[in-house]
């Protein structure tokens, strides 16, 4: 087996992760988390969530998945006196534990926007060929409405809103929304807390152009910025972001390195990537699979 068939064997079994729920598991419950006093981070099973609340009524930043959205609705309502439906729905990029619940929102009228490749990948068949895995279109009312190339503002509950596309990062239609009053930024799936994170090669990322994308986040946040990872337990700050950042790049040089000196994946994965990063291989992706990511990324981006 090649290095890149062997790479996309190992990352293609995250990709059941983030296809829907177990059977077994307990009914939708999201944890609500004060961030401002009229911000919230919201929790259930897929991607963080952030809600605006305020005079202009809701914002949300993401959806997660499809069966929690009534359970968000109720957290949503014990956060406003009436009308717990958002206005507006921010898609920060196409997976379903970000979009499964667009359709529930849009049905009650909420405004969806998001990438132009977000709607260009939820509207049409999508394989995930590393498991012969398809994505079939999601149906019209879960589509966004409001698309956008490069970035769009929104004005809302006393909020300058930017929300920017960072091409090439976890997908080729990933954006970051910055709450400027507050200095609060969600960084969607461009962070995975202190863990490794899910590069989606197959949807138009890189983890050279991710890296390239952290650079350019560094750069737009300060000590005082809270971030909201896309994953992961508790908001962050610069610091978690930078630590980040060294990870990324200590660990694909390391890969790239041994690739290069012609060690297999399999080599790699056995040597593994040192002590310093052990702790980090306990979210949706472990060691083994983020080096054949990083080996999967390196032969994609050659061949560009």
């Amino acid at each position: 087996m090649n290095k890149i068939a062997s790479a996309a064997l190992m990352v293609g079994c995250l990709i059941v992760s983030l296809t829907g729920l177990a059977q077994s598991e307990a009914p939708p419950s999201v944890r609500t988390t004060e961030v401002t006093p009229s911000l919230f981070l919201l929790q259930g099973k897929g991607g963080n969530v952030l809600a605006s609340v305020g005079a202009d009524g809701i914002l949300l930043i993401d959806a997660d998945y499809a069966p929690y959205a009534s359970a968000y609705q109720d957290a949503l309502a014990a956060l406003v006196k009436t009308g717990s439906a958002p206005q507006f729905v921010i898609n920060t990029h196409w997976h379903g534990d970000h979009t499964g619940g667009n359709a529930f929102w849009g049905e009650q009228g909420a405004v969806i926007v998001a990438h132009n490749n977000v709607r260009q990948r939820m509207s049409t068949r999508q394989e995930m060929k590393a498991l012969g895995n398809v994505v079939e279109p999601s149906p019209a009312v879960a589509l966004p409405v409001v698309t956008y190339a490069d970035s769009l503002a929104l004005h809302f509950n006393g909020e300058d809103i930017e929300v920017q596309h960072f091409a090439r990062g976890h997908t080729d239609g990933d954006s970051v929304v910055f709450f400027s009053a507050a200095n609060v930024v969600h960084l969607g799936d461009h962070f995975f807390k202190d863990a490794f994170p899910f590069v989606d090669i197959g949807s138009g990322g890189s983890v050279n152009g991710y890296i390239a994308n952290i650079v350019a986040l560094l750069g737009r946040v300060d000590e005082t910025t809270v971030i909201i990872p896309g994953h992961g337990a508790t908001q962050a700050n610069k610091a978690d972001l930078q630590r980040y950042h060294d990870m990324l790049v200590s660990t694909s040089a390391a890969v790239v390195s041994k690739l290069t000196q012609g060690s297999s994946i399999e080599d790699i994965v056995a040597q593994g990537l040192g002590e310093q990063w052990q702790s980090w291989g306990q979210g949706f992706i472990n060691e083994a699979k983020w080096i054949a990511t990083i080996a999967a990324s390196e032969q994609v981006d050659s061949a560009r």
